[in-house]
């Protein structure tokens, strides 16, 4: 008689890095805590805050813990956040590490937060906001989608009078067919209620330093 397989889990201490880049001093204004998309390493990804004053920014790109080879060449590694595999205990997982990020930093509370996601990683940077509830200036879902399961209620602690919502897309990217895009749209008026500010430019899925240089303003296109 052949017995079933069972399925176990197991609990265990595992060690992970994050990028920071310039200094935290007098002059700091911002904090900006950005998560990569997949394929992504944070010390690639950081790369495309460089351009922003190194004297009033401080960034912090957390690292996603599954890495793979990329293509079939094992030669460049790629990184993502979740799967759908056991992706309830992989959240947790993944907010753990966060929080983890953020206890070692030990930040000070008198500058501006900003959170960054772009592709996979906004789906990371909702879920663990909508945990933590923490204030900030702003959120900026660059080119990914917010996780079917959050709901309006989940972002109700959010004052939009004093944090701005931007939702940015390549009007080329090629994972965001039109029946998607109706579809987020419809998502994030229902989560925002009419508060995010839509910034679209020619291009495709990619990240374009040109436009988190602008994003303290209110463009509605670049």
């Amino acid at each position: 008689m052949i017995m079933p397989n069972i399925e176990k889990s197991v609990t265990y201490t595992t060690e992970n890095t994050y990028v920071t880049l310039n200094e935290i001093t007098s002059k700091t204004k911002n904090i900006w805590l950005s998560f990569h998309g997949i394929g992504y390493l944070s010390r690639y990804f950081v790369k495309y805050f460089e351009s922003l004053d190194p004297d009033e920014n401080y960034i912090i790109v957390p690292q996603a813990p599954s890495k793979y080879y990329l293509k079939n060449e094992y030669k460049y590694v790629g990184a993502s956040w979740l799967t759908k595999e056991n992706t309830v205990s992989e959240i947790e997982n993944v907010i753990n590490y966060i929080d983890a990020v953020l206890d070692s930093e030990n930040l000070p509370n008198n500058l501006n937060l900003n959170l960054f996601g772009f592709s996979q990683g906004v789906s990371v940077l909702t879920r663990w906001l909508v945990r933590k509830k923490l204030p900030c200036s702003m959120i900026v879902l660059y080119a990914g989608g917010i996780p079917n399961e959050l709901t309006s209620e989940d972002f109700a602690f959010l004052d939009f009078d004093r944090t701005k919502i931007k939702i940015i897309y390549g009007d080329q990217d090629e994972f965001l067919t039109p029946d998607r895009l109706e579809i987020e749209h419809q998502k994030i008026e229902t989560l925002f209620r009419g508060h995010a500010y839509i910034i679209t430019f020619k291009g495709g899925h990619e990240v374009k330093p040109k436009i988190i240089r602008k994003l303290m303003n209110e463009p509605t296109e670049l």
